[in-house]
Parts: C-alpha cells; sequence; structure tokens
C-alpha cells in the first residue's frame, strides 16, 4: 500500500521550509517511527518518521528543496521489503548475490542527494566508496570526500595520515601563499535570525542602559545550599534562576517592560513568560519559559537544562519558542565582559548578562576586591521611558545583592 510523505504542518508564523537530509532512499526499508527525512525551517528543524514498516517508494523533494506546509515530499510503501526498483532506477536494491555486481556500478548505488552533490562538486563516482546498504553511496560519503580533498589541500602531512583506503580523485597543486576560501549558505534559522535582528534595529528607537551587581550574596547563596538543593530537587542550582526570577518580580513592578507593540496599540501582558537565549551549532534560538511566576528556582533551572538539552539537539518544538514577553541573554559564559544585546520583537526589553569579574571596590570607605557583574538593558524608547528603565535595572540589582528582596516583594 502507498502512501504520501507530507511536510508538517507549519504555524502561521512559519510560510515554508527546506528538506534538510534523507536518512532513507528510495528502495531502503525503514521500521515504523524510524526518522526518514528532516525538515529545516527558520525556527526549528522538523523530523519526519516512517508510519509503518516498509520501504522509501520514490522522493519528490530532494535535499535543499523548498516545501510548503502540508505538501508531498514523497511516497512510502508499507508493508513492503527492500526490492528491486528496475534497471531505469538510479537506486536499484539488489539482493545479496548480486550485491557485488551493483558495488561495480557507480550509477546503480548513487542516491539522487549524493549524485546531486557530486555533479555539483566535480567528483567522480569512480573515487568514492560507499558505506551504505550494498555499496550503496549516501550524501555523507560524498561530503567526507569533499572535506577530505579540501584537508588535503590545506595540510598535505594531514592528508597523508588520513588518506582513505580507496583512490582519492586528483588534487590541483595550490602555490604557497594562496588563500582558501569557503563559500556555505546560510542555513534558514541562520537567515531568519539575521533577518529579525536587521528589522530589530531598524524598526524599533533601541537605546541601552548598563549598571552593576555585586554577585557576591548570590554566590555565597549559592555555595552555602547547592548540595543540598542538588540533593532534593536532583539539579544543580546556577545563576539563571536568580536572574528569572529577579526580573519577574521587577516585571511585575514596571509592566511597560513586560509589554509589546502591535503597530499603534501598546499591549500590556498580565504574565511574564520570559525567554532564554541558548547558543547552537545552527544559530541563536530563544526558547520560552511560561509563568515564571509560579515557577520556584528549581523549576526554573530544570526548564533551563531541558530546553538547552532540546536545543543542542534540535529538538525544540516551534510551540516552545513563541509568544514571550522578555528575553534575558548570557554573554557571560562566552566570556563578554559588557555588550548592548539586540531587542527580540515585538519584545520591547532584554538583559544582558555578563562574565563575573572581581574588581577593586569602594565598601564603607574601604577598598575591597568584590565578584562584579556588568548587566546591560536594551529597551525600546517608543514604549518605555529611560526613568522606567534606569529604575527597572535598579530593582534587578537590589534584589539580586540582596536576595531575601525576591522572597519578602520588597
Amino acid at each position: 500500500m502507498s502512501t504520501e510523505i507530507k511536510a508538517p504542518v507549519f504555524p502561521e508564523s512559519v510560510a515554508e521550509g527546506t528538506v534538510a537530509t534523507w536518512h532513507k532512499q528510495p528502495g531502503e526499508a525503514c521500521a515504523r517511527d524510524e526518522l526518514i527525512v528532516d525538515i529545516e525551517t527558520d525556527k526549528v528543524v522538523l523530523e519526519i518518521v516512517a508510519p509503518a514498516d516498509g520501504v522509501i517508494e520514490e522522493i519528490l523533494k530532494n535535499d535543499g528543496d523548498t516545501v510548503e506546509s502540508g505538501e508531498v515530499i514523497g511516497r512510502f510503501k508499507a508493508g513492503a521489503a527492500s526490492e528491486s526498483k528496475g534497471s531505469g532506477s538510479k537506486d536499484t536494491v539488489e539482493s545479496k548475490d548480486q550485491g557485488a555486481d551493483a558495488a561495480s556500478s557507480s550509477d546503480a548505488i548513487l542516491s539522487p542527494a549524493a549524485r546531486k552533490l557530486a555533479d555539483e562538486n566535480n567528483v567522480e563516482p569512480s573515487a568514492l566508496k560507499g558505506t551504505g546498504k550494498d555499496g550503496r553511496i549516501s550524501k555523507e560519503d560524498v561530503q567526507s570526500h569533499i572535506d577530505n580533498a579540501k584537508a588535503s589541500i590545506e595540510s598535505p602531512a594531514a592528508k597523508a595520515a588520513a588518506e582513505p583506503a580507496h583512490a582519492a580523485a586528483p588534487v590541483a597543486e595550490i602555490s604557497a601563499g594562496e588563500r582558501i576560501e569557503k563559500r556555505v549558505p546560510m542555513t534558514r534559522l541562520r537567515a531568519s535570525i539575521a533577518k529579525r535582528l536587521v528589522n530589530a534595529q531598524q524598526s524599533a528607537a533601541m537605546l541601552t542602559t548598563f549598571n552593576e551587581v555585586n554577585m557576591g550574596p548570590i554566590m555565597e547563596l549559592r555555595k552555602q545550599y547547592k548540595e543540598s538543593f542538588e540533593k532534593r530537587h536532583g539539579i544543580k542550582l546556577g545563576f539563571m534562576s536568580f536572574f528569572t526570577k529577579a526580573a519577574t518580580e521587577a516585571l511585575k513592578r514596571f509592566p511597560a517592560v513586560n509589554a509589546s507593540i502591535d503597530g499603534n496599540d501598546m499591549v500590556y501582558h498580565g504574565y511574564q513568560d520570559i525567554g532564554v537565549a541558548v547558543s547552537t551549532e545552527r544559530g541563536l534560538v530563544v526558547p520560552v519559559i511560561r509563568d515564571v511566576d509560579a515557577l520556584s528556582l528549581a523549576d526554573i533551572e530544570k526548564k533551563i537544562v531541558e530546553y538547552g538539552t532540546k536545543a543542542k539537539t534540535g529538538k525544540l518544538g516551534i510551540d516552545e519558542m513563541t509568544g514571550g514577553t522578555f528575553t534575558i541573554t548570557n554573554g557571560g559564559t562566552f566570556g563578554s565582559l559588557l555588550s548592548t544585546p539586540i531587542l527580540n520583537p515585538p519584545q520591547t526589553a532584554i538583559l544582558g548578562m555578563h562574565k563575573i569579574q572581581p574588581r577593586p571596590m569602594a565598601v564603607n570607605g574601604q577598598v575591597v576586591i568584590q565578584p562584579m557583574m556588568y548587566l546591560a538593558l536594551s529597551y525600546d524608547h517608543r514604549m518605555i521611558d529611560g526613568k522606567e528603565a534606569v529604575q527597572f535595572l535598579v530593582a534587578i540589582k537590589d534584589m539580586l545583592e540582596d536576595p531575601a528582596r525576591i522572597l519578602l516583594d520588597v
């Protein structure tokens, strides 16, 4: 029985997606719920799994093709085993007795995606070694060959040490001093991030105000209770939960900072959904912690760890990254001492954390070394006056330097 493989139904905020990777090729058997293709949108990577045991019958949209919501991208044959597709197919699957003959014909064992990549990079099929079933050459095999060839150009010594068993295509010698360039197209996520950042700077009256906070009290509190906290809640006590909780209390006192602009309307939110920026290999993503006011420090830490893991493995859902009212970004994890974060529209403010740096400070007329952190609040001046922005940041500073204020709401 043949069924259609369709792209997922995208939410209204996502217009289209791109076929990222086909993990299975025509004629290749797959089990029920096994991953067969990834669809990349400007927010997340969506996975499509096999609806039943069977084979991929046909691929209609190749890697890199643009697809719309619900569009048919291939066909799946349920209950079928891996079988021959006929001599005219590029993806003929032979029996084990015919495997050696199939391996001798590059036309018969190159997948469509692999052939396309090989043609684009002028790679001879005879120079490739397939790692798939019956010697099939996948897109990953072609890309590995291309990467090895580039590495050999940049480092002849590395080429000799890492020479594959099969014969590599000849590589032209490059004279000393020639500079190598590599052109890589932006991923859909990276392009979307770039567009949003440029739009934020062009459409908002963005300013940044700074302050500094003495992290000594928080660090002492964390040192005192971190072991019992972890034992009781099964999660480590970090700094982000304190900042998130302090920001939540400050947002309740200054509603304009928790608001957004919609055309000529100012929308005030009676809840605090705080986004936490997470850096991944694919780009920056901002999962949202909902109703932070109702969460404990342990709940916040668990959510941060959960979202961080999902972000790094590409498992974040679109619904987990939409609807935030305020954002916190921590450049200090990478060593940033001071920065001006860019707004995350339609939000009107974003808080930037930075590196904790021991500095000499005047305390009661004496110079004392204190663990200090610069805080930055970027805000939209169309919605927030400078007075409110400064008072908001001072409120966060006061709560962090005296954590009891968070509990007592003072």
